[in-house]
């Protein structure tokens, strides 16, 4: 079948992005799904650092790929051997499809399933096939999802089935956003009630970890940007304070307000510096968790004395830590139980068209979470 995709050609290209238009909007041929692959009509596609950061270079993939991993959509063709899913079915997608068989699958942390990174450091379905092509070229699966498209081809451990009540533009941010910032406070920090926290870098992950913490019930939550409008933001979803990144006086109003250093910092900016300040205005005995995706080349500068002496964990969190077949369907459970308040941070809906102005306000910090729709 035709689709039509946003397909990235040339990486690095510079901004504004509506000038150098990285993206082209181009017809695809989409094969049908194979063994154990589903074929899925987009509904909801959100626009995601993670997918800036191929466009800058700053996370480097094979060219040309169909961008795309945050999305909803209607389940239109089941490949062979998928027996649990049913055409209608409605479907988030998670961007690393776990083989449930490899060692961390078996150890029950699907996130690091190894064949699924496999599959999308190169671009291929978690089968190692291609289903896109142009003019008869392959073109590459971005995190084995290529949701800038009106219909995708994913492997069934990329769907997550959920409620079909769930407005769809919604249920894409459970596939990446929630997820990866909610599970980094319930999952990989395990937050306990009364903690004290720092979120560092308030985009859709950050804020959704301010989401977090509140549901995981800490009574202080710093919130810390560059902007002021997300730090406004961040106020009205439930942080306590707020600070603003590039006061001088930033690591130290952090440090006045939690009395020393915050329990759990998180850095969800995807930059050096942001960690940096995360570990610094973490207490003693305390932890920092990042879920950031700087650019590989970069390196952070510690003194590893304060690991030990200070009894400090500096940990890691990828897609937060998830089991999503658990994670997401207890997510929207609290979403729609009025707990976590995930339609606060769609901000911008949008054309497929205009998905490189899209890529322009994200870059420059505008808006929260915008999401191209499909009709």
């Amino acid at each position: 079948m035709h689709v039509k995709a946003a397909v990235l050609a040339k990486i690095g290209l510079p901004h504004p992005y509506a000038a150098s238009r990285p993206l082209a909007i181009l017809d695809l041929d989409l094969a049908p799904p194979g063994r154990g692959e589903v074929l899925v009509r987009i509904r909801a596609a959100g626009l995601c650092h993670s997918d800036l950061s191929v466009i800058d270079g700053s996370r480097p993939r094979p060219t040309p790929m169909a961008l795309g991993h945050e999305a909803a959509g209607i389940v239109e063709a089941l490949g062979d051997g998928v027996g649990d899913l049913a055409v209608g079915d409605h479907v988030v997608l998670v961007f690393v499809p776990s083989c449930g068989r490899c060692g961390p699958c078996a150890a029950g942390r699907p996130a690091l399933c190894e064949p699924g990174a496999s599959a999308n450091g190169a671009g291929t379905l978690l089968s190692g096939d291609r289903r896109l092509t142009f003019r008869a070229e392959a073109v590459h699966h971005h995190l084995g999802v290529s949701a800038f498209a009106d219909h995708a081809v994913v492997a069934r451990e990329s769907c997550v089935k959920v409620d079909p009540d769930l407005p769809l533009e919604l249920a894409a941010l459970f596939g990446c956003a929630v997820l990866t910032g909610v599970g980094a406070v319930v999952n990989t920090a395990r937050v306990e009630p009364g903690a004290s926290v720092a979120v560092v870098g308030l985009g859709g992950v950050g804020l959704s970890a301010v989401l977090g913490a509140r549901v995981a019930g800490a009574r202080q939550i710093i919130a810390v940007d560059l902007s002021d409008e997300k730090l406004a933001f961040a106020r009205a979803l439930g942080a306590t304070h707020v600070v603003n990144a590039g006061a001088k006086d930033a690591l130290e109003t952090i440090r006045r307000l939690s009395g020393g250093g915050v329990e759990i910092a998180f850095d969800m900016a995807g930059a050096v510096s942001a960690l940096e300040l995360a570990y610094a205005a973490t207490t003693r005995g305390g932890m920092t968790v990042t879920a950031g995706l700087p650019h590989p080349d970069k390196r952070l500068s510690l003194a590893p004395v304060t690991l030990v002496a200070e009894e400090r964990t500096l940990k890691g969190s990828y897609i937060g830590s998830a089991a999503p077949l658990r994670d997401v369907p207890r997510y929207i459970a609290l979403f729609q139980a009025g707990k976590l308040p995930v339609d606060a941070l769609l901000t911008h809906r949008l054309k497929l068209e205009d998905i490189n102005e899209g890529f322009d306000r994200l870059r420059e910090g505008i808006g929260v979470r915008q999401v191209v729709l499909f009709e």
